[in-house]
């Protein structure tokens, strides 16, 4: 008889039909009339923008829309995505690169700020548009590390020893087909110098079921301990099927962590950021980072001051466990870290 082949470590691609989440991802709401109108909500008095969302379109899945509160214009999930006047408003101090990315650019896609620590930019692509992202003018067409089959990307690494940590971001890198996530990793594997693997995705919150069996499989097959940082700034960001996709991660042995970013008129209450520690906390992630406002053209709206920021980090360090309380911090150009207020 003849005896069976051992299977690939990744099976080819079929023709089959697309993964759920892809066709999922295909559905998000792009129209913010649209958006408004499930939530039975009048467009007059809000202050769309249409020069805003064709500057930075709106893009959210379904499944997140209906997490937000029906009938309700200040919903802090709703507030994270609607394009607004606001937006349009040029502002001192808010620049197009607020955090540095082009000056500390190492090679195609790869970005160097952090001793032994290389930055990705896996994918310009994203589930969801949310109107405070400091890449939002980032030039995702020249400065993507998934050009040319990772090889510029991959040999930059390989060529700098000084690097251990390697670590995937965008746009969303889990945006990409698992088998093209595979195809980075085959060739980093290959790198003897790594030693850890970190992902920066907010899918698993805002499209819960791109944790399908292909990309649970390819993470617990990887050959290094993977952290994997969400970022999700509100507890009404979790429900069940983000705690179900979350614990297919857990069982992988990936570390979860969450981020979250201090935004007025979201989570700019003592009461808002101890529910999200504690909501995350019950799906098994512990809070990582509370960021200030990237100060990217764009966002002035959102931004909370650094008194206040202060004063509500001590009080949700009054009221919760120690563990629950992320490191308040802010991005600086040029810093060799986060720097802690």
């Amino acid at each position: 008889m003849i005896p069976a082949a051992p299977a690939p470590l990744h099976p080819a691609p079929t023709h089959a039909a697309p993964p759920r989440w892809q066709q999922l991802w295909r559905d998000a709401v792009r129209d913010p009339r649209e958006l408004l109108s499930m939530l039975g909500l009048d467009a007059a008095g809000l202050g769309i923008s249409e020069d805003a969302a064709a500057q930075f379109p709106l893009r959210v899945p379904r499944g997140f829309v209906a997490r937000m509160r029906h009938g309700d214009r200040h919903d802090p999930l709703l507030r994270q995505v609607l394009p607004l006047d606001d937006e349009m408003r040029p502002m001192p101090g808010f620049t197009l690169d607020a955090v540095g990315d082009a000056a500390a650019k190492a090679g195609h896609g790869v970005i160097r700020k952090y001793r032994g620590r290389a930055l990705l930019i896996a994918t310009g692509s994203c589930a969801i548009h949310c109107r405070y992202c400091f890449r939002r003018h980032f030039p995702y067409a020249e400065e993507t590390a998934a050009a040319a089959g990772w090889r510029d990307a991959v040999a930059t690494i390989r060529n700098d020893t000084s690097i251990d940590e390697v670590i995937l971001s965008g746009g969303d890198p889990w945006s990409l087909a698992t088998p093209k996530l595979a195809e980075l990793t085959d060739a980093l594997a290959a790198v003897p110098h790594l030693r850890r693997l970190r992902v920066h995705t907010r899918l698993p919150v805002v499209l819960p079921e791109r944790v399908d069996d292909a990309l649970v499989q390819w993470l617990a097959a990887l050959p290094w301990p993977v952290t994997v940082v969400l970022h999700a700034n509100h507890a009404r960001e979790f429900d069940a099927d983000v705690d179900a996709a979350l614990a297919r991660l857990r069982g992988t042995g990936a570390l979860l962590l969450n981020q979250a970013v201090l935004l007025r008129g979201v989570n700019d209450s003592v009461d808002a950021l101890a529910a999200l520690s504690e909501r995350g906390h019950a799906a098994g992630v512990l809070p990582y980072y509370l960021h200030q406002l990237d100060r990217v053209q764009g966002a002035a709206h959102f931004e909370v001051p650094d008194e206040t920021a202060l004063r509500l980090h001590r009080e949700l360090a009054a009221r919760v466990s120690g563990y629950l309380v992320p490191k308040l911090v802010r991005e600086v150009a040029g810093d060799p870290g986060k720097r802690p207020l």
